[in-house]
């Protein structure tokens, strides 16, 4: 079976094509730049030729494609948006008209002239893979699955903050089920309320697969699970420190026993070691990181995390995990199957044996074969 994985960043879009026949390390990969860095270098284009913009499409990822609007609107030049691309900025459309975004219903949108720049927002493009595959002579035409992961805030209510409403779903999903796949759904049963997610869904509707949608940074905690070093360990803690935010999870024997979320940008070594150190020893707070702008923190087990003096007991992954090389903690820093930048890939894989009963087996076995090794030329 042949699985398309799609790791959607702010950065980059790490994508790996699995199949179940080879070992792990025999799988294509593409780390290519993310959807949102793609709208952002078009964006930029279009202010350098001064042209109007029209943002349509559906709900997608910021961050870089806002700030270029941004910079579009300071300069006096013209953005329109349909309301569904609106929303990738923020789901108040009250507050995109503050901005100075003109929202049109998409007649308008077609009535605009034609020197509007046209550009279409979606976080997957699978049409686009295809295209990018065939150039090496790999089809995907036999997909038996699609998963893509994307970090989605959701749909907060208006004036109710983004931080708080995606941190109460966290909790939420770990109260409920206490384990990391918990943050994979198949397209049919995404919640309502993970409008990115049902968006991709929406982009997906051309795949003749079974599709599932993961958020990014669980993804990445579960696939640093399958580092060897990080398999032997009990108890350990797992950060993912990514260009945007950092999640760390405290696993023990009865599964997750803490959980913070935090937004990079707001940290340094130190900071994060504290944070670390708190939550391993159950003193962390939700008003710590809430107050200090973060999502927010919950411990959920009354014994402390005891950190080895003589061995790791931190585990860092994401693109931003050099913030760490200082840190007095000794972490390790986990390469599932030799490949950092895969480990979001690697672990929608692992959830996906959860998820789908029907593939557990066989992704299952996949990923944990060690005795062989099959080279692509093999099969």
């Amino acid at each position: 079976m042949q699985v398309l994985c799609v790791d959607i960043g702010t950065g980059t879009q790490d994508i790996f094509l699995y199949n179940t026949a080879l070992d792990v390390e025999n799988g294509f990969k593409m780390v290519v730049p993310s959807p949102t860095m793609m709208v952002y270098r078009r964006v930029i284009e279009a202010t350098r030729l001064k042209a109007p913009i029209l943002l349509e499409g559906v709900t997608m990822g910021g961050g870089p494609s806002h700030w270029a609007v941004e910079n579009h609107l300071e300069a006096g030049l013209p953005v329109y948006a349909t309301p569904d691309a609106a929303r990738s900025f923020n789901d108040d459309l009250e507050y995109i008209a503050e901005m100075g975004i003109q929202i049109v219903s998409k007649d308008e949108a077609n009535a605009l002239p034609e020197a509007v720049v046209r550009l279409v927002l979606k976080d997957f493009d699978y049409q686009g893979l295809r295209s990018a595959f065939s150039q090496f002579g790999v089809p995907l035409d036999d997909l038996g699955l699609v998963i893509a992961a994307v970090f989605d805030h959701g749909a907060a209510p208006p004036g109710y903050s983004d931080r708080k409403f995606r941190f109460e779903y966290i909790e939420r999903q770990v109260r409920a089920h206490n384990r990391l796949s918990a943050f994979a759904f198949p397209a049919g049963q995404i919640p309502d309320i993970l409008t990115r997610m049902l968006a991709v869904a929406q982009s997906a509707a051309d795949v003749d697969a079974p599709l599932m949608l993961m958020d990014t940074a669980p993804a990445a905690v579960l696939g640093a699970l399958l580092d060897p070093w990080v398999k032997q360990r009990q108890e350990v803690i797992v950060a993912n420190v990514g260009n945007f935010h950092t999640l760390a999870f405290r696993l023990g024997k009865n599964g997750i026993e803490g959980v913070f979320e935090h937004h990079t940008g707001f940290m340094d070594t130190d900071k994060l070691d504290g944070l670390l150190i708190s939550l391993a020893d159950g003193t962390l707070e939700d008003d710590d990181v809430f107050y200090d702008q973060g999502h927010g923190a919950r411990v959920l087990s009354n014994q402390p995390l005891r950190l080895p003096e003589d061995d790791f007991g931190v585990v860092v992954i994401g693109p931003r995990r050099s913030m760490m090389h200082a840190s007095r903690l000794r972490p390790y820093f986990a390469a599932p199957y030799g490949d950092m930048m895969l480990v979001g890939c690697f672990g929608m894989l692992s959830a996906a044996a959860d998820v789908f009963q029907e593939f557990s087996s066989e992704i299952n076995e996949g990923l944990a074969r060690s005795d062989r090794r099959i080279a692509p030329w093999d099969i």
